[in-house]
C-alpha cells in the first residue's frame, strides 16, 4: 500500500468521523431547540483520576476532586455558548459533588438544585443500580415542554446511555422515556 493510498484512507476515515460528530451536534441543537429533552452533562475538567481521594466527604469540597482553572473557564464558556444558541433550561439539577455543582453554577443558566440520584456511581458503587434506576425514573418523568439540564459524572452518563463523555460534553436524551437513548451530543469548546 503506497503512502498516497494510506493518506486517502486516513482522510476518508477522519472525514467520516468529523461528519458523524457534526451530525450528532446538529441533532443535539435541534433537540434542545424543540424542548422536552434532558441534557446530561459531564462536569468540566477536574484532574486527579477517577472517583475521589480516600476519606472524601460530599459536604466538604476540600476532600474531593475539584474543577481545575481550565474546568472553571470551560464551564463559563459552555454556558455562554448555550445562551448564544438560544438554549434555555426549565430546570437544572446537579450531582451533590462539588465539581458538578460548581460546573452547573458556572454555566450561569439558572438556579441549580442538587439531586442525590445523580451522585457518583464510581464512588457509590454499592448503590449504582439504585442511583441509575432513580436517574432513569427522573428522565422518564420529565414531560415538561422545556429542557432539563443534569450535571453529573461520566460514569453515570455511561450507565444511562452507553456513551462515555469527555469532560464538559453534553449527551441529549428524550424526556419521558426510561431508555435514555442519545439523540445527539455536544462537545463545546
Amino acid at each position: 500500500m503506497g503512502l498516497m493510498h494510506v493518506a486517502i484512507v486516513a482522510l476518508l476515515l477522519f472525514g467520516t468521523a468529523g461528519t458523524a460528530a457534526a451530525d450528532q451536534a446538529a441533532d443535539a441543537w435541534s433537540a434542545l431547540r424543540a424542548g422536552a429533552h434532558v441534557a446530561l452533562m459531564r462536569h468540566a475538567d477536574a484532574p486527579g483520576g477517577v472517583g475521589d481521594p480516600p476519606g472524601f466527604r460530599v459536604e466538604n469540597c476540600a476532600t474531593q476532586r475539584n474543577l481545575s482553572p481550565k474546568g472553571r473557564a470551560d464551564a463559563e464558556k459552555i454556558g455562554s455558548q448555550l445562551k448564544q444558541e438560544g438554549v434555555a433550561f426549565e430546570k437544572i439539577v446537579s450531582s451533590p459533588w462539588c465539581r458538578c455543582v460548581d460546573t452547573a453554577k458556572l454555566l450561569d443558566l439558572g438556579t441549580v438544585e442538587t439531586e442525590p440520584t445523580f451522585g457518583n456511581v464510581v464512588v457509590l458503587r454499592d448503590q449504582r443500580e439504585a442511583l441509575t434506576a432513580g436517574a432513569r425514573a427522573l428522565i422518564a418523568g420529565w414531560k415538561a415542554r422545556g429542557n432539563l439540564l443534569v450535571v453529573t459524572h461520566g460514569a453515570n452518563i455511561f450507565a444511562l446511555t452507553g456513551v462515555s463523555p469527555a469532560s464538559g460534553e453534553i449527551v441529549i436524551v428524550k424526556g419521558g422515556s426510561d431508555r435514555a437513548a442519545p439523540v445527539g451530543r455536544l462537545l463545546l469548546d
